[in-house]
């Protein structure tokens, strides 16, 4: 990949060269060419490198052409499955050389394929319907090596300074692969979120099966449902509705269950027409919330619904979303950033998560704090995690251009008059 990716560099700055142009090296790496090169080689990875490829794929947001993002999105798509010959030896280790008796019909090609493991349909001689989540063989084994090697290219790269410490992250990085490669706590998780969810309305979270579960095979009731991403074309309301039963979620994981689950990948959300149901998939990722990091984000949300930009800018820097040197060296942009965010998020009646027109001016200014890399600061490992999946969830958002009333939400979980900002 890498001699390939160079090889495209130096064809595409020799033409520009010839052209009269003075290229920079990032318009070169960033071309189409490269992009489905790189996403053609991550779709065969398995495991930590392709759930890189996949995070980049949904994270980049605003951040890259349109063109390349579309190009990346095929990571989500689907990965390379394992051959009929491979997953009759997985199946034959967990469940035992007649494992077949136990089953009707089960389904030899995948309904989907992920970066850890790849999903079955299968029906039970009962009639019931199961879903059968297929750990590819080795994930399991390559975490640690996977999490080393991008950490070596992102210092090779230049990408990080020096100065930050990443070796927390590494390390916690690679305690959550682990976790979600142990399918029998992905199984307790499933059922502790079932617990939760309950019979509330607008919500769906399969039930586990754990007769069937080990821990490289996860078997659960089959659940009907569309990509939420197919959303896209649906009705405004239908949109809207989807997006603030998440959101809705997200927001007690936060503030009333203190269990969150971590990944807001798009594949993990399925939409029901004829109910009107959002089905929530894949608790690997689910992990607890501290008391402190709710409450944290607790003050944060109620100086935001008071319009309040020194009390923002201080819970920010307290639950460790900014660090005391980019405060001090560039609070003015800090502080402008902080009033669009209040003048956009107390805006009355819902939030349009598809107009964009405020988010250039945040990634202008953000860009001033991103060159002074003496002053970048790695947050808490917990509040990372919290953030990935409030961002993520506001991506999805914005990819089906929701509207969604997010102030009088988070007003019901914090308090507060629901009056516009002062």
């Amino acid at each position: 990949m890498a001699g390939g990716v160079a090889g495209n560099v130096i064809s595409e700055g020799a033409r520009r060269l010839a052209s009269g142009e003075r290229p920079k090296m990032s318009d070169l790496l960033l071309t189409p060419a490269n992009a489905v090169r790189v996403a053609d080689q991550l779709s065969h990875l398995r495991g930590a490198a392709m759930k890189l490829g996949q995070m980049v794929s949904m994270d980049s947001g605003d951040m890259l052409p349109p063109e390349l993002s579309a190009i990346l999105a095929r990571l989500r798509d689907g990965a390379h499955h394992m051959p009929p010959e491979q997953l009759n030896r997985v199946l034959i280790a967990e469940w035992g050389r007649d494992w077949r008796s136990k089953f009707a019909h089960f389904q030899a090609h995948p309904v989907a394929a992920a970066s850890i493991g790849q999903v079955h349909r299968a029906r039970m001689r009962d009639g019931r319907t199961l879903a059968i989540k297929v750990q590819y063989p080795g994930v399991k084994d390559s975490i640690d090596a996977d999490v080393d090697n991008v950490a070596t290219l992102l210092r090779v790269s230049g990408l990080l300074p020096r100065e930050l410490d990443i070796v927390p992250l590494l390390a916690e990085a690679k305690r959550q692969l682990h976790e979600e490669a142990d399918y029998i706590r992905e199984g307790e998780m499933l059922a502790r979120y079932g617990a939760l969810v309950g019979d509330a309305p607008g919500l769906v979270v399969p039930a586990l099966d754990p007769a069937l579960t080990t821990s490289r095979v996860l078997a659960m009731e089959y659940v009907d449902g569309v990509s939420v991403e197919t959303l896209e074309t649906a009705p405004q309301e239908v949109r809207d509705r989807a997006m603030q039963a998440l959101i809705a979620v997200v927001l007690r994981e936060l503030l009333d269950w203190g269990l969150m689950q971590t990944d807001p990948n798009f594949a993990n959300y399925r939409w029901q027409g004829e109910s009107g149901r959002l089905v929530l998939l894949d608790f690997g990722a689910a992990r607890v919330v501290p008391g402190d990091v709710a409450a944290g984000y607790r003050r944060l949300l109620a100086a935001g619904l008071a319009g309040d930009r020194d009390a923002v800018r201080e819970a920010a820097v307290a639950v460790g979303f900014l660090g005391d040197a980019i405060v001090a060296r560039h609070r003015a942009v800090i502080d402008e950033m902080i009033d669009v965010i209040l003048i956009e998020l107390n805006r009355p009646g819902p939030f349009d998560f598809g107009d964009r027109a405020f988010v250039g001016t945040l990634r202008d200014r953000g860009m001033e704090l991103v060159r002074d890399k003496a002053s970048w600061h790695l947050p808490p490992i917990d509040t990372l995690f919290v953030q990935r999946k409030i961002s993520g969830t506001a991506l999805l958002a914005a990819r089906l251009k929701a509207r969604v009333d997010v102030r009088a939400m988070v007003v019901g979980h914090v308090g507060g008059d629901g009056g516009g900002a002062s």
